[in-house]
């Protein structure tokens, strides 16, 4: 799997929440100022990874190539927080690595972009020399699920077998949740399974302002999008937004 990060228009991801490769990512806001000091780099082809340290705390931090080595000082706002992201270009799991942005050795050429705005471009970053496009995607096993159809309802692949015919409409679907983000771009993201596969894909992505846990059974009732894009990784060839958790 490509290592994946924001794009100027992200093609992905919250996967998970279900891009359409039924990939996806979680990721949370860090928007105050951090000052970090460089303990390992590490450099793929088009991006570099940072071990940092803040205050004791140490994070992953991935943004586009540059150049940098342990004992530098950086400076960045609007970090984002993915888990359990894979790089297979360098053959490691980060348990959470923040993408960023922009990132400074000056406090004062960071930028302020707001870490909620899904929309706002990828910003020149000071070792960039061109933008660079991000893609966002970790793996969603798929898993060992048996539910019944809900009352009036669809499976998932129903859902992607005709997904043409349900665009804008509201649709319910009962399933296993595999994954839970919550607070993310002022949504929470569930990601479902109901065992029924169409062309490889068996995962779906709802948005919603209810909670739930990962192993919940639940039915989830809301309006379907296609190719939906919100940036930051998060692109979904099928998505369900605004869900009503019918059964928790």
């Amino acid at each position: 799997m490509k290592p994946v990060f924001f794009l100027l228009m992200i093609v992905c991801l919250i996967t998970a929440c279900n891009p359409a490769d039924n990939s996806g990512a979680g990721v949370s806001g860090l928007q105050d100022m951090h000052k970090v000091e460089v303990k390992e780099v590490l450099q793929t082809a088009n991006y570099t990874y940072l071990r940092v340290t803040e205050k004791d705390i140490e994070n992953w931090l991935a943004l586009p190539r540059m150049n940098a080595r342990a004992g530098d000082i950086y400076y960045y706002r609007n970090g984002f927080k993915m888990t359990d992201f894979e790089s297979r270009e360098l053959g490691k799991t980060f348990k959470t690595v923040y993408f960023l942005e922009s990132i400074s050795q000056s406090p004062d050429l960071v930028t302020n972009d707001p870490a909620e705005n899904p929309h706002s471009p990828v910003a020149q970053l000071p070792d960039s020399s061109s933008k660079v496009q991000y893609r966002a995607a970790v793996k969603v096993e798929k898993e060992e699920v048996k539910t019944e159809k809900a009352d009036q309802g669809i499976t998932i692949a129903e859902l992607y077998a005709n997904k043409e015919n349900y665009s804008g409409k509201t649709v319910r679907i009962r399933g296993k949740v595999t994954k839970f983000n919550d607070a993310i771009l002022k949504r929470n993201w569930i990601h479902i399974q109901d065992g029924t596969e169409f062309a490889g894909k068996f995962d779906l992505t709802a948005t919603t302002t209810d909670e739930t846990v990962v192993g919940n059974s639940v039915i989830l009732e809301g309006r379907i999008s296609l190719n939906k894009d919100f940036g930051y990784g998060y692109a979904y060839e099928v998505l369900m937004e605004d869900a009503v958790l019918l059964e928790k």
